[in-house]
């Protein structure tokens, strides 16, 4: 039975409260003075929700629509409301993780100090065991079947025993998920050391997480420094730690829906039946995703939420998911610097969501330092680090890395491209960028391969290319 026992929004809340409750910073989009950045819609189906949000709200790559994507809540005539774009503009989605809000990101990862979670109180409470009661949709009228997007799989809770990751999972029936999972996962590396052993692998699927973990989940493990995990790095994000809960296997509490499960040794198909073949939902670029190999087997044993939990999704992509991957992204390129003592000549490093937050790659470096440092021998470092980095833009640190035309500014004023854009060969293509595919090159395209560019003024000109009006220190 589902219940409606609590509102879910609440009164203002301080930042590191929406850093470790999605419904604080919910909360934190609503009252006077904050006009289109949430929306309540009635009479929408999760799948026409979808469709609502793509043709109205959804920024790039889903769209090409400027601007931010406000949070939209569906209300749905049963059983929860759906919640679309809440992380759809990467600036509000900084403003609520204290550890980063308002800093480049060296300077971030030179403050990060492991806050390892603690053991929480849970108001959770059990709801049917139906995975196809719940509101999640199909992306497209072409998707394999209604597919979780914001789940995030966790087993273990602290060191090398945790693995902490968002897949796509696909509603196979009311107790089944299959999840797709990229070889270099953690996850999958658990699980197969458990069904080695002869057994399952004890998970949580947490949807609804803190905004801290979230963005947390995005950096790689083989990323981080010793000190810390995926979990004490959400907590040094949120400056408070996040909370644990055990079950079957550990949960986070503040989550709005948690399905405790196992994952198994079996299994499946990503197409089935007369579903669409070869075709998933969405991928982060804005095209459609194409089936990999058969999917594992999730079994859930029980579905719990909190009083008034709602479900939230994304579309794949667009500004949501874009803005997680690339600050996840940003640290983990930050923190694998940091521990190579790498980062003294870099201003600032971010993702841009024209790339869906991995492929384009911004790097704002300090005065002079372009002329220090070889920077083909770095674009390699970074492709090294991020191998879904495609293309790499070096500017000074005069432009403002979270405004897209200041940097397309500096390529236009600062370089001229046919000679200042340089090829990074002998890396392997990115099966999800269209024209880094065979058929690309067999119809006339070039061959795959990534590429750096220098759009830093050469130091012996920096007189000649002040701004007219540059920033004061009071911004």
């Amino acid at each position: 039975m589902w219940h409606r026992c609590s509102p879910m929004l609440r009164p203002e809340a301080e930042t590191n409260e929406a850093a470790r409750d999605i419904r604080a910073a919910l909360a934190s989009l609503k009252g006077p003075g904050r006009p289109g950045l949430f929306h309540v819609k009635t009479g929408f189906s999760p799948d026409e929700a979808c469709a609502d949000f793509a043709a109205h709200h959804a920024g790039l790559p889903a769209r090409p629509r400027p601007g931010a994507e406000p949070a939209v809540l569906y209300k749905q005539r049963s059983g929860p409301d759906l919640l679309l774009g809440l992380y759809g503009c990467e600036e509000r989605l900084k403003s609520w993780l204290p550890g980063i809000a308002g800093r480049p990101m060296p300077e971030v990862v030179r403050a990060l100090a492991p806050c390892a979670p603690i053991n929480g109180t849970t108001d959770h409470i059990e709801a049917a065991l139906d995975l196809t009661a719940l509101p999640f949709p199909k992306i497209t009228p072409r998707d394999a079947g209604p597919y979780v997007t914001m789940g995030f799989v966790m087993t273990g809770c602290s060191g090398a025993g945790l693995a902490l990751s968002a897949h796509r999972m696909l509603v196979l029936d009311k107790r089944r998920l299959g999840i797709s999972m990229l070889t270099s996962r953690a996850l999958r590396h658990r699980a197969l050391e458990a069904h080695a052993k002869g057994h399952d692998l004890p998970i949580s699927v947490n949807i609804g997480v803190p905004p801290a973990v979230a963005v947390a989940s995005a950096t790689a493990t083989a990323h981080l420094p010793p000190a810390f995990d995926k979990l004490s790095l959400a907590g040094a994000l949120a400056g408070a730690p996040v909370q644990l809960a055990e079950q079957t296997a550990p949960y986070l509490p503040q989550s709005d829906f948690v399905l405790h499960g196992r994952l198994t040794a079996q299994t499946v198909p990503e197409t089935l039946g007369d579903r669409p073949k070869g075709v998933t939902l969405p991928e982060f670029l804005g095209y459609d995703g194409h089936a990999g190999p058969d999917l594992m087997v999730i079994e859930i044993d029980e579905i719990t939420h909190r009083p008034g939990g709602v479900l939230q999704s994304c579309l794949g992509p667009g500004k949501e998911q874009s803005s997680i991957l690339s600050l996840g992204g940003a640290l983990a390129l930050a923190l694998s610097l940091q521990a190579e003592g790498g980062l003294s000549q870099i201003a600032d490093i971010r993702f841009a969501a024209a790339g869906g937050g991995m492929l384009l790659l911004y790097v704002a470096l300090k005065s002079g330092a372009a002329e220090q440092l070889d920077l083909a021998q770095l674009s390699r470092r970074l492709t090294g680090v991020m191998p879904f980095t495609k293309t790499i833009v070096f500017v000074d640190d005069d432009v403002d890395l979270s405004s897209d035309e200041d940097v397309l500014w500096a390529m236009t004023t600062r370089c001229n491209l046919a000679r200042d854009t340089h090829a990074i060969e002998d890396l392997p293509p990115l099966r999800m960028d269209p024209s880094q595919g065979v058929c690309w090159q067999e119809a006339g395209g070039s061959a795959p391969c990534r590429s750096w560019v220098n759009a830093t003024v050469p130091s012996g000109l920096k007189e000649q290319t002040w701004r007219s009006f540059p920033e004061t220190p009071e911004g």
